[in-house]
């Protein structure tokens, strides 16, 4: 059966800690109902919180400094309630009156003005102390409602504002696609680095194509190309493509390399059209290349004297002229220059020899080739466009092929992967010349499946040059 609660055998009061007479049954201070308190157990157990035992009763406390002298505590006072002064003492303004609220949730302070809120700690005496006024850059945030348990602050990276989208003009980053990519190449909202224009090009003028890519290694695409079909002046089809590759023991030479294939390809474009022989326009071309290369190092003596471990921008350069029934290469350095006939059964060829290291030593009969190339320094060219080459010797040569086939212009980015002329006819796909963009394709990703790590680029020009684009530039 039900029992009424028994009076509870305490000497202090639960709630204010006023002493108590034998036989009250409510606090004579708060009025606090002393029967709902239970009876204490005989055997007085103790537990731990955090490591610290409780204090016991029996302590004989000093007298509080705020008391009335009777072991009373002295009256409880709100903030609001006490004057407050500023950094020299004068009073503070009092703050302007609070609307009253027109719906449950919280009026929002004005900016300057303290807000109010509720205090909980005594139910009897509700009163009001200042509160730290909202920040106004977080109005996101909802408003704490009375007597709900604040949120926990959000982590500071959380409380940065979200990223402004950018414009539409403005490049989009591939990464977060929010930020904006700044003129260095990264995104201001999470700093990715973004593929560079040149990283992979890609270029179809009529019946001929080149493509570029940076490769798997490399942090930048130093090579470049320029490709074009004219007309010779009797009308005859003629397809062009010049092909760079920085070298990048230089300064700049991605500059260097784009300035080269810039101006090669310009200078055969107007050349042939105006009855330049195409071997000739060749050997020009070569030569404007070096020359805007070589602007490239014109600056003023004090850029030299703060960075004077720098060098000329340097590249090489190689070319080929298709017409109906003739063939041009030219070139400078280490790139080169191959004939793929469309039947396969007749073998192909290099145009080209390399201005290198290795070449010197085979053709001066102390290596062979395969021992040549197979040595550190087979690379170390020995013909390049820029101000400090040592002299500048431009290769021209003429072929005229007796049946249809592709030509092939790559830097060693490529024939490193296929250096024989056999093993680059086997990497050249059967329809590359009703095909060269797809054929150029393949050839990339044939120097990247076998590790890609130099810079990629390649141009197909079918032979003869077939009437289709002709006058287009």
């Amino acid at each position: 059966m039900s029992q009424m609660p028994q009076q509870a055998a305490v000497s202090k009061c639960p709630s204010c800690e006023e002493p108590l007479e034998p036989g009250d049954r409510f606090c004579g201070a708060c009025g606090y109902d002393l029967s709902v308190v239970p009876a204490r157990p005989e055997d007085s157990p103790t537990l731990a919180i955090h490591g610290v035992l409780p204090a016991p009763d029996d302590v004989d406390w000093p007298v509080a400094r705020d008391s009335d002298g009777h072991g009373h505590p002295a009256p409880v006072h709100a903030a609001a309630e006490l004057p407050g002064t500023d950094s020299g003492g004068s009073p503070l303004p009092p703050p302007p009156p609070a609307a009253p609220p027109s719906a449950p949730a919280v009026p929002v302070a004005p900016a300057g003005a303290p807000a109010t809120g509720v205090r909980f700690d005594r139910p009897g005496e509700p009163e009001e102390y200042p509160l730290q006024a909202p920040d106004p850059r977080l109005t996101a945030e909802p408003a704490q409602v009375p007597g709900q348990a604040p949120a926990p602050e959000p982590a500071a990276a959380s409380r940065q504002p979200a990223p402004a989208a950018p414009a539409a003009a403005e490049k989009v980053c591939v990464a977060c696609r929010a930020g904006r990519v700044d003129d260095d190449g990264y995104c201001e909202n999470c700093g990715h680095a973004q593929p560079r224009e040149r990283d992979h090009m890609e270029q179809e003028s009529g019946p001929i194509a080149a493509v570029s890519d940076r490769g798997l290694r490399h942090h930048r695409n130093e090579d470049a190309f320029s490709v074009g079909c004219t007309a010779l002046p009797d009308g005859a089809p003629a397809s062009v493509a010049i092909v760079c590759d920085g070298v990048s023991s230089a300064t700049r030479p991605d500059d260097a390399s784009l300035a080269a294939s810039r101006a090669a390809g310009e200078t055969l474009l107007g050349a042939l059209p105006r009855g330049t022989h195409p071997q000739q326009a060749m050997h020009d071309a070569i030569l404007a290349a070096s020359q805007a290369v070589n602007a490239l190092a014109d600056e003023p003596a004090t850029a030299r004297e703060q960075a004077p471990h720098q060098n000329a921008p340097a590249c090489t350069l190689v070319g080929a002229v298709v017409t109906a029934g003739l063939l041009v290469v030219g070139w400078v350095g280490d790139s080169r220059v191959y004939w793929v006939p469309a039947d396969r059964t007749t073998p192909p060829a290099r145009l080209t020899e390399d201005d290198s290291w290795a070449a010197q030593m085979v053709a001066a009969g102390l290596m062979n080739e395969a021992e040549a190339y197979a040595d550190e320094r087979a690379h170390a060219i020995t013909g390049w466009l820029g101000a400090d080459a040592y002299e500048l010797e431009p290769h021209t040569a003429s072929f005229k092929p007796d049946r249809p086939g592709v030509v092939v212009v790559c830097t060693d980015g490529l024939w490193n992967y296929a250096e024989s002329a056999e093993e680059m006819a086997e990497a050249v796909p059967l329809d590359a010349a009703a095909r060269p963009l797809h054929g150029a394709r393949v050839l990339v990703g044939h120097a990247l499946d076998g590790g890609g790590h130099d810079n990629v680029t390649v141009a197909l020009l079918p032979f003869p040059a077939p009437s289709q684009g002709a006058g287009s530039a």
